[in-house]
């Protein structure tokens, strides 16, 4: 079976491309030639398909998974079912606790979207990091895509940046967590980076399943001020390197950068060195621009998003009001998730233009039409949940400014 990268080179549309094309409202063939040259990917589970890259919607992942700490399986499958009701485009399962397999079962019997999985972190708490090997890795790569995973993300570092990230010039050092198991196995037994070591394997497996690498962010900032350093500019060269090898031996990609905490005036200029670096789609954790907004971070996160989107970034990862404090509950999965397809809409207002939605949504209330706004609004349940039981709108009651010059634009005809 030929993959979908390898399919567009021959001049193929397929037809998830063709699918895919129809949703984006775009023609096949430039679909088709954008997967080819590497801009686009598709991630496909079952009959589904969903188009992520450069001029298609800025896309948006929900995390979701159990801890070490909280192991509550209906949970999860509870902010699945959520996730995918409020508009999600994709899921990452990062369960590290419980019984794993079992877990993801669920969370594939609860919806249709794109999974995605982060496989050290089973590794790791199945095996645990002092147990783990290369091997082992491998075995969990190898398990996650038989069960039908859509994207598979690794971390790719080397000592060297391993060594510039740790060199006590950073506020805050490694905080990717997936990153940061992998520099543990490395550091600890003095090992090289399994994902390095065996990349050929790892993508002869994606290729086989037709499964997405995506290429982690180990060396994101964990706070405005730790600026792009040479660990981040190392690593941003690494997984170009990687990507371009993956795309060349038929395995879609997806670059994982930028993310974590990036003072705002810096998100432009950072996201056009990924843009310099590689063709591939950019996905972006955040980024958070301010580290103060604590129980606020999905608000924080939205402002981030939507500088990062509209300045090219294509897939969004979202972050709760939880984010830094503890696991999410299910209603925070929600607001985050809300905050984030808001970010990901204005993002493409700035890189494609006005979106018709707004503008139906103006003209219902131009018309004091309620019911129009609630039906073309982003969250219509809030929407609607936040109308008075009766009468007019309570903000200015007497003298609502719209209705006002209605009056008078007809009293003067």
């Amino acid at each position: 079976m030929k993959t979908q990268i390898e399919e567009a080179r021959e001049g193929t549309i397929t037809p998830q491309m063709a699918s895919v094309a129809a949703a984006e409202r775009i023609e096949a063939d430039d679909l088709r030639q954008s997967i080819a040259d590497g801009e686009a990917v598709i991630m496909t589970r079952g009959m589904s398909s969903l188009g992520i890259g450069r001029g298609l919607r800025t896309k948006v992942n929900v995390n979701l998974g159990t801890s070490t700490a909280i192991i509550r399986p209906e949970d999860e499958v509870r902010k699945a079912r959520i996730a995918e009701s409020v508009g999600a485009d994709t899921i990452t399962d990062l369960s590290a606790g419980g019984d794993i397999p079992a877990i993801r079962r669920a969370i594939f019997s609860a919806t249709t979207l794109p999974i995605t999985t982060v496989p050290i972190y089973q590794t790791a708490a199945e095996i645990g990091i002092d147990r783990m090997t290369a091997d082992g890795i491998l075995a969990t790569i190898q398990r996650q895509a038989e069960e039908g995973i859509s994207s598979v993300v690794i971390h790719a570092v080397e000592p060297e940046t391993i060594d510039a990230a740790l060199d006590g010039k950073r506020v805050m050092g490694i905080v990717s967590k997936g990153g940061s198991i992998t520099a543990a196995y490395m550091l600890t037994r003095e090992a090289e980076n399994p994902f390095l070591e065996h990349f050929d394997e790892i993508l002869s497996i994606l290729k086989e399943h037709d499964i997405v690498l995506s290429l982690g962010n180990t060396m994101r900032s964990g706070c405005i001020h730790d600026e792009m350093d040479e660990a981040q500019k190392r690593e941003m060269r690494m997984n170009s390197q990687l990507a371009a090898c993956a795309m060349e031996n038929g395995v879609q990609t997806i670059i994982e950068g930028l993310g974590g905490h990036v003072r705002a005036d810096r998100i432009p200029r950072y996201i056009q060195r990924y843009r310099e670096a590689s063709p591939a789609p950019l996905f972006v954790a955040g980024p958070l621009p301010t580290d103060i907004a604590v129980g606020y971070d999905h608000i924080a996160g939205c402002v981030g998003a939507s500088i990062a989107s509209g300045a090219g970034a294509d897939y969004l990862c979202y972050l709760t009001p939880a984010e830094h404090l503890g696991l999410p509950t299910p209603e925070q999965v929600r607001e985050g998730l809300i905050a984030f397809r808001i970010a990901a809409h204005i993002g493409d207002t700035i890189k494609y233009g006005l979106d018709d939605a707004d503008l139906t949504l103006a003209r219902s209330r131009s018309r004091l039409d309620r019911e129009g706004q609630i039906a073309h609004a982003i969250d219509p349940e809030t929407a609607q949940d936040l109308i008075p039981p009766s009468g007019p709108c309570t903000m200015c009651g007497d003298f609502c400014a719209v209705a006002m010059m209605e009056r008078l634009k007809k009293e003067n005809r």
